[in-house]
């Protein structure tokens, strides 16, 4: 998977606090040696207001894939930490550029390990001493290709976890279609089992008639043949 813009972007900017910090190294070198650091200083200006533009748009663009749910949230937490990281590399850079702070000793970026590179040389960066074990004895361009195969390894990771949250939305839909199946199945036996309840019910009405027919036939017959047997008894011949 390809790095999305905003990563890009956020290399692009890494990229500009670093050259500014060079610049500034330099400014400051030229002062110390008596030269005249006016056109530098012009540049230095510019270059400024574009970090705090680029940083503007990295917060904006933050807040949209957040909000759309373009990126989990563990990665909008990670972005954001790196937009605090740069918030803090511009304070700093410009407090330096004012000449509010000292300028600290070179010592190689850690910015730089966190994702921007540089054009593959080993200049300077005099703004963060702090370095990793992982990144000492490191050029820019090997820090840079170092954190490219963590991204892609990353990348992997969150292709393989969407590969498995696609599979589980399809199964979720297949166990939803056969629920579904499922109750139709259920309706039409409920349907069945109601008609033949009815069914028995009929037939036991019937059954009841026809017994309660037969029972009055018989009475009617036994009573036949008493008025039969009266009559006969009536008219015989006594003697």
């Amino acid at each position: 998977m390809s790095q999305d813009s905003w990563l890009q972007n956020y290399d692009a900017t890494c990229r500009l606090a670093q050259e500014i910090a060079e610049n500034i190294h330099e400014r400051n070198r030229q002062q110390r040696t008596g030269g005249n650091p006016a056109k530098i200083n012009m540049t230095l200006r510019a270059s400024l207001q574009k970090l705090k533009q680029n940083i503007a748009q990295l917060k904006e663009g933050l807040l949209r894939a957040s909000s759309s749910r373009r990126i989990m949230q563990s990665e909008a937490d990670r972005r954001q930490n790196l937009i605090d990281d740069l918030l803090t590399r511009e304070k700093h850079l410009n407090a330096t550029f004012k000449g509010d702070i000292m300028e600290p000793e070179p010592s190689r970026s850690t910015l730089m390990a966190g994702g921007a590179g540089a054009s593959g040389g080993t200049a300077a960066n005099p703004w963060l001493i702090n370095e990793s074990e992982e990144t000492k004895g490191l050029t820019f361009g090997e820090i840079k290709q170092q954190q490219q195969r963590i991204i892609e390894v990353q990348d992997a990771g969150l292709d393989a976890l969407a590969a498995v949250i696609s599979r589980q939305k399809i199964m979720g839909q297949e166990i939803g279609n056969e629920l579904d199946e499922q109750n139709e199945i259920i309706d039409d036996l409920a349907h069945l089992v109601d008609k033949t309840d009815g069914r028995i019910r009929n037939e036991t009405r019937r059954v009841k008639l026809v017994e309660t027919k037969s029972a009055s036939c018989g009475m009617m017959v036994v009573i036949v043949l008493l008025l039969i047997a009266i009559i006969v008894i009536a008219v015989w011949p006594v003697g």
